[in-house]
């Protein structure tokens, strides 16, 4: 009980309040009962870091269940994602947390909507690239788990613009380095710099420094897909 109140005491940010706060009642009344019959114990705090980690989850939930099937061998690449994006000890901790979230229904437009009021514009981008992550952990499209992921950047005021770059970084077809720069194939050279710079400003992994170095090094991911993008672009047209 000692860490799960050390893990209460560590504050809980914003996350306490609205609908994402009910769904944390659920998830942290999970843990109590788990802890007490020794399933697992939870360690850590939930800052600002962990805000971000639990809008994550929830929304990671959604789009697992888009089809109406959660496999296990979903969650295993899940689990490997997660390790892999945050290490091996947190990522196995925040997979306890999904299993939980997995059994309870959750609004879109709610939790989406709480996100968006107190998480930046960054934030959000780097939200829904990991959720493109997750969704094709697996190496193939789903089309209902796309389109969930759609409808949450809806919600959560990401532009289609911004949406079409992030799915071009996972789903690859000949148009893709163009979306992933928000322009057309019949861009000019000087449209293609442009909107290179645009988006090198909209990308930076500065931008989400304060959600820790997890976070930040997933958006330096993002960032060199950008950059790989406008090289094949350049070599594509020949731009020195």
């Amino acid at each position: 009980m000692a860490k799960y109140g050390k893990w209460i005491g560590g504050g809980l940010g914003w996350v306490l309040g609205g609908p994402i706060g009910v769904i944390l009642g659920f998830i942290v009344g999970s843990m109590f009962d788990a802890m007490q019959s020794g399933q697992y114990e939870y360690q850590g705090s939930v800052t600002q870091t962990g805000d971000f980690s639990i809008s994550l989850l929830i929304l990671s939930a959604a789009v697992m269940r888009a089809d109406e099937k959660v496999m296990k061998s979903e969650l295993e690449y899940v689990r490997s994602f997660l390790q892999r994006q945050f290490g091996q000890e947190k990522g196995d901790q925040l997979i306890l947390i999904l299993r939980d979230l997995l059994k309870r229904e959750i609004s879109l437009q709610e939790v989406s909507t709480q996100i968006r009021q107190y998480m930046d514009h960054p934030s959000r981008l780097q939200l829904v690239h990991f959720l493109f992550g997750i969704a094709l952990s697996d190496g193939q499209s789903h089309p209902q788990e796309v389109q969930v992921i759609q409808t949450i950047c809806g919600y959560l005021g990401v532009s289609e613009s911004d949406f079409q770059s992030i799915r071009a970084m996972f789903v690859k077809d000949m148009e893709s380095a163009y979306q992933i720069l928000e322009i057309s194939p019949e861009a000019s050279d000087e449209e293609v710099q442009k909107a290179y710079r645009r988006m090198a400003a909209k990308y930076h992994p500065d931008k989400v420094s304060h959600l820790g170095e997890d976070v930040q090094r997933a958006a330096k991911e993002k960032f060199q897909k950008l950059n790989q993008a406008y090289q094949d672009i350049k070599k594509q047209r020949g731009i020195k």
